[in-house]
Order: C-alpha cells, then sequence, then structure tokens
C-alpha cells in the first residue's frame, strides 16, 4: 500500500512548571504513550520559544515564576492563541479553578494527580486541538473559494440565507427567476456545497448573511 503523506504537523504536548523534577516526570509519562513533548520552566521561555501557533495542548502550572499560570491563560486567550491547556497546582481552590475553566482550560487538576487522569485530560486536549486546525483550515479553503463569487451571487446567497424563495430573490433584484436559479447554482458549485443546508451553513461562515 502506498504510503499516504499529510502536511498537518505532529502535535507536541508543552509542559510549563517550575518544578524540574515534575516536568522530568510528566515528560517520561507522556512520551511513554508515544506523545512528542517540550518542557519550559516559566510563561516566558514558553512565549519566547514561538511554540503557543503550534498544533498540541499545553500543561500548564497555575504557580509559576513572574507570570501566574492563570494570567499567562489568559494573556494567550487575549493574543487569539487557542492551544488547549490543563492547568495543575498544588496550591488550587474554588475561585481558581472557576477563573481558569472560564478561561477555557479543558481540565485542572489537583496535585498530586492520577497519571491515568492526565492522560486523559491530554487526549482530551489534543483532539481538541486538531478539531478546531480542521475546522480552521476548512473555513480558509472556504474563503479562498469564495474569492471567485461575483457580486451578483453574493447578492443572492445573502438572500438565501434569510429563507427567501427564488421568486422572492427575484424580485428584490429586479431579475427573472430562471436569473437567479443561475446565479444560486454557479455559488453553490463554486463554494462546492452539495444541498441547501451546506450552501446555508457557508453562507453564514462568510458572513454573507448580514
Amino acid at each position: 500500500m502506498p504510503e499516504i503523506k499529510t502536511d498537518t504537523p505532529s502535535p507536541i504536548v508543552y509542559i510549563v512548571d517550575d518544578d524540574a523534577g515534575l516536568r522530568e516526570g510528566l515528560d517520561a509519562l507522556f512520551r511513554s504513550v508515544g506523545y512528542t513533548t517540550r518542557q519550559f520552566g516559566s510563561a516566558t521561555e514558553f512565549m519566547e520559544s514561538g511554540a503557543a501557533k503550534t498544533a498540541g495542548c499545553l500543561v500548564l502550572d497555575i504557580r509559576l515564576p513572574g507570570l501566574s499560570g492563570l494570567d499567562f491563560q489568559e494573556k494567550l486567550s487575549s493574543a487569539g492563541i487557542t492551544m488547549p491547556i490543563i492547568l495543575m497546582t498544588g496550591h488550587g481552590d474554588i475561585p481558581m479553578t472557576v477563573r481558569g475553566m472560564k478561561a477555557g482550560a479543558v481540565d485542572f487538576l489537583p496535585k498530586p494527580f492520577r497519571e491515568q487522569d492526565m492522560l486523559d485530560a491530554v487526549a482530551s486536549a489534543l483532539a481538541r486541538d486538531a478539531s478546531e486546525r480542521e475546522e480552521r483550515r476548512q473555513d480558509e479553503e472556504l474563503r479562498e473559494r469564495a474569492e471567485g463569487l461575483s457580486s451578483r451571487e453574493r447578492e443572492v446567497m445573502s438572500r438565501v440565507a434569510t429563507g427567501k424563495m427564488n421568486k422572492q430573490i427575484a424580485y428584490d433584484l429586479g431579475l427573472s427567476e430562471i436569473t437567479v436559479k443561475i446565479h444560486r447554482g454557479n455559488a453553490m458549485r463554486k463554494l462546492g456545497a452539495k444541498t441547501l443546508a451546506d450552501f446555508i451553513r457557508m453562507i453564514n461562515t462568510l458572513n454573507l448573511d448580514r
């Protein structure tokens, strides 16, 4: 069977903790099940590495020197960085947990934690990262295909999204109904929409319903 090539980068589990012993322990645990890992002793080290936009997940200690784990999490979110985060702490309490989860953490594990709990959390985080990256890739491809739409096709699409029938769209735009059908069919073909539901979802993604 020929080898299937893919451009999808291999995910990395990033460990950010100032406790070198814990970092090494987590590194060994993740590598034992086949994950690629990288270690950092502070949030600053991680940011300076340029790793924040790569595929993977972040296992982040709340108590860090300098920028705390929670403040770092919020900084990443503000910068539009969506890497899934697993928070861990030996000093966790309810307010910290709530703050971390509201900011989008995948999980919150108090130290000491069970190895299987950590592995389950990482598996969930990597699955979410892969799903979100695939969605963004599809959206980017859709926007590239949308560049080939004519202004009239966009006008028709914006009205399709509101639930208008071809006859109503024809009246709005001063066109014949058959012309509207042609524009609608051309738009569906250019975007690769197989069904009306696909077509409307694509219109919404492109914000052509506004």
